[in-house]
């Protein structure tokens, strides 16, 4: 079968797992309605985190991981849901909108924290250009990472029954 793109083998990394400190991080906080400044830290103080890394809006690997996560409504299980990408504050907005994304989006076009956490998709043929590869992190109110899941290759997507179960479990 053809699918119009070849699966490319990411290079392994050295992301957090669980049982290891998540990094902490400030960057705007995209919603529908605005944005503002906002860290890890605050945000997972306030209860279970899931950190949802994934390429710049638009791209159809985060349609698919946004659709797949409205679909399995995790608001329900009490778990804040937060996105993080390179894409500016503008287009976070727009995607929220035409996505019908409920969940508030991390804009970093800088991909630093990729760097940080290590999750960084180098974009064949852009040099100097790079984006988050696909990655999911389930981070306590201490910061603990409980559960992880980063892509080894692209386009590849999490286990969600895994991380649902996972998410149930706490």
């Amino acid at each position: 079968m053809d699918l119009g793109f070849d699966v490319v083998e990411l290079p392994e990394t050295d992301h957090p797992t669980e049982g290891d400190h998540a990094p902490d991080f400030t960057r705007p906080l995209v919603t529908s309605e605005d944005w503002g400044d906002a860290s890890l830290s605050e945000l997972a103080a306030e209860g279970p985190l899931l950190l949802v890394c994934y390429p710049m809006d638009g791209a159809f690997p985060s349609t698919y991981i946004w659709n797949e996560l409205r679909e399995r409504a995790f608001e329900q299980y009490k778990v804040q849901v937060v996105g993080l990408s390179i894409s500016t504050p503008y287009e976070h907005m727009a995607f929220i909108d035409d996505r019908e994304i409920e969940y508030p989006l991390f804009s970093d076009p800088q991909n630093a924290i990729a760097e940080q956490y290590d999750i960084v998709n180098d974009l064949d043929g852009m040099a100097g250009l790079s984006e988050p590869r696909p990655a999911v992190f389930l981070i306590d109110s201490e910061l603990t990472i409980q559960y992880a899941w980063v892509a080894s290759e692209w386009p590849e997507f999490p286990e969600y029954d895994e991380l649902e179960d996972t998410i149930l479990s706490l």
